[in-house]
């Protein structure tokens, strides 16, 4: 703890944002860098709380006290050993997590807390600068062969732990480019695609092999998989949308938002696109069904296109500006979230649920809804009840479903090898992410987890990269991050 008065000394500071109207005509990152000396500053503010709650709040077990003191002591290599010691990709969740981390801030109690995610990008940032960040292939190979389905945050962590423990690894993508969501649904104002590549070619370096294109279970055999490969890993993510099956969806310009980011990131990285059907919000009315981070993600992108104006629907109701007394520290704060996509624009509709679309012509022109009271049912889970009279009509030449997903995609794959479920529908396995019943059959992220955080898969990936090396080796030597009660806790 380089600065004992720190948390008293300095307030929390944070990259600020470019001005909503230059952002809004490009795709570059929103977030600019702190200057060094507030860095510096924002890392005194840790305060050597004793107990760091902030590792609790990291699924990764993040060293976040060590590497903020060696910011402000000025140490910023010996600080990225510390950040590559529990993380492969901090400039993936430096820039895409939510930060729970800063929710069990000690600091947060009755305070700001420490602004841990903007010095840890500045970190990893400083370290690609300086070319600090090189190759670590393995010193020794063990023969062994690992398939990774998938190539999302949960598969490339699996994969660079496994190569750096000298098995031969191969991962295998279904789209044309590797990086899973990375690559085809985050939009690039949120995180630029040199960032996911810059990473991809280190692991190149290391031996990892990248089959792109590639849909394990139709152009590939699970079985064949399997015979080729000592252990096969599935990370394909939980890509099964959730719909909105209402009258009126058959109408054109209805689409799911996994239909609609992946057009404009391939625009953005100048990819070849099917125009016959491509979506643009360009001069239109939009409606985006879903509150969360996938429709923040639609919203932004609506903006850049030049939409004439955007309402966000989310059926729940807003919550509170701080946190309620059934909301403490060091939970995950429940409090009204705004986006850079928010302060850019449209109107946010709370406690609303759309009841039918409307068309002519076969094409989508308005919705009609129903404002909801939230209640709970006799086993206390969250319904949702009609208000009388609370019927409103929304014009709409676009509607976007971002609403969630439901778990991964059971058709070529998963059900041909007859792997069992849990009760959410996601792929059944033990604490260690090994598949129940399967031999050689493991699953990390996403698939097995349900939807959650890049925190989570990353921290997943790195695993079941432990089991799997375990299970070959009879021993490892890889961390193993997720204890039993952390792979079973729920969403955050």
């Amino acid at each position: 703890m380089g600065k004992p008065t720190g948390f008293l000394d300095f307030h929390r500071a944070k990259g600020k944002a470019r001005p909503v109207e230059e952002r809004i005509r490009d795709y570059q990152e929103v977030y600019r860098e702190l200057p060094l000396a507030t860095l510096k500053e924002q890392g005194a503010r840790c305060m050597d709380c004793g107990i760091p709650f902030c590792h609790q709040g990291c699924p990764l077990g993040n060293l976040i006290p060590d590497w903020n003191d060696l910011v402000f002591r000025d140490q910023w290599k010996a600080a990225l050993e510390r950040l590559h010691a529990t993380n492969n990709f901090p400039e993936f969740t430096g820039t895409l997590c939510p930060a729970p981390c800063e929710a069990s801030c000690v600091l947060g109690i009755n305070d700001e807390p420490v602004t841990i995610k903007s010095v840890e990008l500045a970190i990893i940032d400083r370290a690609w600068r300086e070319g600090w960040v090189v190759p670590e292939p393995p010193r020794d190979l063990t023969g062994k062969k690992v398939a990774i389905v998938g190539s999302g945050p949960a598969g490339l962590a699996a994969a660079q732990q496994l190569r750096r423990a000298g098995h031969v690894v191969v991962v295998f993508e279904r789209d044309d480019a590797i990086g899973g969501l990375l690559r085809h649904g985050i939009p690039d104002f949120k995180m630029r695609k040199e960032r996911l590549d810059q990473r991809l070619q280190q692991m190149v370096a290391e031996g990892v092999v990248f089959k792109a294109g590639v849909n394990v279970g139709v152009d590939l055999s699970a079985e064949l998989l399997l015979a080729d490969f000592d252990a096969v890993c599935l990370c394909g993510g939980a890509t099964q949308a959730r719909d909105l099956p209402i009258p009126g969806r058959e109408l054109r310009g209805i689409h799911l938002a996994m239909e609609f980011l992946p057009q404009q990131n391939r625009r953005v990285a100048e990819r070849p696109i099917d125009e016959r059907s491509a979506i643009s919000a360009e001069g239109k009315h939009v409606v985006i069904i879903g509150g969360g981070d996938t429709g923040a993600d639609c919203l932004g992108t609506v903006h850049r296109q030049g939409c004439l104006g955007v309402h966000q629907f989310e059926i729940v109701t807003r919550p509170p500006d701080q946190r309620d007394a059934s909301n403490p520290w060091p939970q995950w704060w429940n409090t009204l979230k705004v986006s850079s996509a928010h302060e850019e624009g449209g109107q946010r509709e709370y406690s609303i649920s759309t009841t039918r679309f409307l068309g002519e012509n076969g094409r989508v022109t308005a919705l009609e809804t129903v404002d909801v009271r939230q209640e709970k049912d006799p086993e206390g889970r969250p319904r949702f009840v009609p208000v009388p009279r609370s019927e409103r009509t929304f014009p709409a030449d676009l509607v976007l479903l971002a609403m969630g997903f439901l778990g991964p995609e059971r058709r070529d794959l998963l059900d041909r090898l007859g792997v069992s479920y849990d009760r959410l529908g996601n792929v059944l396995t033990d604490g260690d992410r090994r598949v129940v019943g399967k031999t050689k059959l493991y699953s990390a992220g996403d698939m097995a987890r349900g939807q959650s955080l890049i925190v989570w898969a990353i921290a997943e990936g790195r695993h079941v990269a432990h089991t799997i090396d375990r299970d070959l080796m009879g021993g490892s030597d890889l961390p193993r991050p997720l204890d039993h009660g952390n792979l079973d806790r729920p969403f955050i």
